[in-house]
């Protein structure tokens, strides 16, 4: 590896900005509810399955409580991860979501630790947490007002000297280009214009994981992409398994209750697949923009959507550090802009995709992260 000669390795991780009460999803989901409620109420679905998952040093937080943001901003920083990638929800004519929490950190300056946004650019569906097909919020592309005003609120954002910057260009990450470019395809077009005439030399936009790798992302307006790798290896382990579909599983639940037994073949089944296989198989290849290894360090979104979930098994520190090391390994071999190392993700509790310590891991997956910026 070419360590020596390598830019400074920047590890950013996705961080969910919820657990605090919104009214919609007091709405959707009852007075109160958080992430947290999904994660507290987790039942074991067969034996041997570790759920609820329980939060360590940091407890059942709230957001809205700033030492708890500064408290993650130091614990991160202290283990080398280099910013938080917010996830940013702007639906069109001025719709948000669960914004409080940046608008707070921009106001106060607090924590003072890096971050961008991932702007979430997708319909908010009940579908995995048994609404069926119910929309919640519509992701649509309204007017070039909305651009305009999307831009604005953006805007200070990107003028904080926290906000992750490649040279003088804001990084912004596109969580769905397709969905963006069906929407409207000159959306980044506009973007890059109103921040050039606000100072800035352009954006830096890169596409998410979501996606694979070999769409044109050239030609669709972006400088970067996060690797789809570990999607990439992991399908075939989804495709082989069966879903149960909602309906089904409350049926059963049904029976259960009224005491009616099942056969053997029809009682619900919880998709596991093992990570260390996903791992070993897993290879980072280039877009046709510069492209940044993602690693994923655990599953198991079940609090969330029980039978209908996915759980990541074999999980271990060893295999995390097995996926850094490709990731390093990818990076040793490019001369990107900036060395980005993505890490999915910071606080997902209630998909079992955690850095953050919980009673049984602790600190030992972020400690890998603390090693390899190390070495």
């Amino acid at each position: 590896m070419r360590q020596n000669n390598m830019k400074k390795i920047k590890p950013l991780a996705f961080y969910l900005p919820q657990y605090h009460p919104i009214p919609e999803n007091d709405e959707w989901w009852g007075k109160g509810f958080t992430e947290w409620t999904n994660v507290g109420k987790a039942k074991p679905l067969f034996e041997g399955h570790e759920q609820p998952i329980c939060p360590a040093d940091l407890g059942y937080y709230d957001l809205r409580v700033p030492e708890v943001r500064e408290q993650q901003a130091q614990m991160a920083r202290d283990y080398g991860i280099h910013g938080f990638i917010y996830y940013h929800y702007w639906f069109g004519n001025g719709k948000q979501l669960l914004e409080r929490i940046a608008n707070e950190v921009l106001e106060t300056g607090k924590p003072d630790f890096p971050f961008c946004f991932c702007w979430a650019n997708e319909t908010w569906s009940g579908i995995w947490h048994g609404l069926t097909s119910k929309i919640l919020a519509e992701q649509t592309y309204p007017s070039d007002e909305d651009i305009i005003s999307h831009f604005n609120y953006l805007l200070p954002f990107f003028k904080d000297k926290r906000y992750i910057k490649v040279d003088n260009k804001p990084l912004l990450m596109i969580y769905c280009p397709e969905h963006l470019q069906k929407g409207d395809p000159n959306y980044i077009k506009k973007f890059r214009k109103l921040a050039k005439e606000n100072g800035f030399d352009d954006l830096y936009i890169m596409a998410s994981n979501k996606q694979p790798d070999e769409l044109d992302y050239d030609s669709m307006g972006y400088d970067g992409k996060v690797s789809h790798a570990f999607q990439k290896a992991w399908i075939p382990y989804i495709q082989g398994k069966e879903y149960i579909s909602g309906a089904q599983y409350y049926k059963r639940r049904l029976k259960g209750i009224l005491g009616i037994k099942e056969k053997e073949k029809d009682k619900p089944k919880v998709r596991t697949q093992d990570i260390a296989l996903i791992a070993d198989q897993m290879q980072y290849t280039n877009a046709n923009v510069e492209t940044f290894p993602m690693v994923l360090s655990n599953w198991d979104n079940t609090p969330r959507s029980g039978y209908n979930g996915v759980i990541l098994t074999n999980n271990s520190p060893l295999v995390f550090r097995k996926q850094l090391n490709k990731a390093v390994e990818f990076l040793s071999k490019k001369d990107h802009s900036e060395n980005f190392l993505i890490l999915k993700s910071w606080n997902e509790w209630a998909e079992g995709n955690i850095l953050e310590p919980d009673l049984k891991n602790g600190f030992s997956y972020i400690e890998e992260v603390k090693k390899i910026i190390k070495e």
